[in-house]
């Protein structure tokens, strides 16, 4: 019975390390829409022979996973999801450093001080709508975050929850930036009679709002594009006038996972050309200065933003979801 028992384990090893006997699997935690994330694994795995096995969680699921395993790391890799989010797993002691070997330069704001996290993607928040619902309700697209609380858009607003989701985190932490955090938390309390429900996924109200079931969504500019008209649907994307927060999307190393040359390797792959080009499917805005962005994707210039400081997001960003799911009760 011990032999049974011991062959049995070795068998659920080998199907764990690898789908293919003998390859090299890197396992990772992507925070990128499954669809998005399926975009590039097959590419990656293409370019290099590793095998890469994935989950998808948003990006506060991927951070509260990450710190569950702390002691039995699951995985090498945390791929994607707002840098804010990838500082507080810095703080929390989920990462690892890791400085890629590149041609070119990175912006102090797209990576960490000591490469903790570094960034590849850019997306700012703004807002999705339905133009059959905006010519129904006889009003035009909001342009502002006062537009948000008007009645005409009681029960039409999705967003996600900002403990599950970096996207709704980032409108949590740019709402305070911008008005102070007192203000900021009477804001959404009259922004949350309009919200007809909140997501798990940042970029799920998108779809919401093409089918027509709410009005309006909010979000990052590229999951509104990639998710929205791109796909047929009607969707009008704009952007609030006193600003906007933004997202530099980031990768991590995670501290004691099991593979961390093959994930090294993937973040010297996804800050490549070919992998930064690919990106245009999704229309992200590249942060390799040689890759091609997507015609109608949104750039930091066509849009105004704040002054964000992801690093304060990080650090407080604790502080700030306990505060919101004690006043907002969801």
């Amino acid at each position: 019975m011990r032999h049974i028992v011991s062959v049995l384990a070795i068998v659920v090893m080998v199907a764990w390390v690898s789908p293919v006997l003998g390859a090299q699997v890197l396992h990772m935690y992507s925070a990128l829409d499954t669809a998005e994330t399926q975009l590039y694994i097959p590419e990656f795995e293409k370019d290099t022979g590793i095998k890469v096995e994935w989950v998808r969680l948003s990006s506060g699921e991927v951070l509260a996973r990450l710190r569950a395993e702390a002691k039995n790391p699951q995985v090498s890799i945390w791929y994607g999801g707002p840098s804010q989010d990838h500082i507080s797993g810095k703080k929390a002691g989920t990462s690892v450093p890791y400085k890629p070997p590149l041609d070119w330069g990175l912006q102090d704001n797209a990576h960490d001080p000591d490469w903790s996290w570094v960034g590849f993607y850019f997306g700012a928040i703004g807002f999705g709508s339905n133009t059959d619902f905006l010519k129904k309700a006889g009003v035009p697209a909001p342009t502002s975050w006062d537009d948000l609380l008007k009645p005409v858009f009681k029960g039409q607003i999705a967003i996600a929850f900002p403990y599950t989701s970096g996207t709704s985190y980032t409108v949590l932490a740019t709402l305070v930036q911008m008005m102070g955090e007192d203000k900021a938390f009477e804001y959404w309390k009259k922004l949350n009679a309009n919200i007809h429900h909140y997501d798990k996924s940042g970029s799920a109200p998108v779809t919401q709002a093409g089918l027509g079931e709410v009005g309006i969504a909010i979000s990052f500019s590229h999951d509104l594009i990639a998710k929205g008209n791109a796909k047929g649907y009607p969707i009008i994307s704009t952007f609030p006038k006193e600003g906007t927060g933004y997202e530099i999307g980031g990768i991590s190393l995670v501290k004691g996972g099991p593979e961390p040359e093959l994930a090294k390797k993937f973040v010297d792959w996804a800050l490549s050309v070919r992998a930064q080009n690919l990106m245009q499917q999704w229309f992200r805005i590249p942060l390799n200065p040689k890759a091609e962005v997507a015609k109608g994707a949104v750039k930091a210039d066509q849009v105004k933003l704040i002054n964000f400081d992801a690093v304060k997001a990080g650090e407080d960003r604790d502080r700030l979801i306990k505060r919101w799911r004690s006043e907002i009760g969801q």
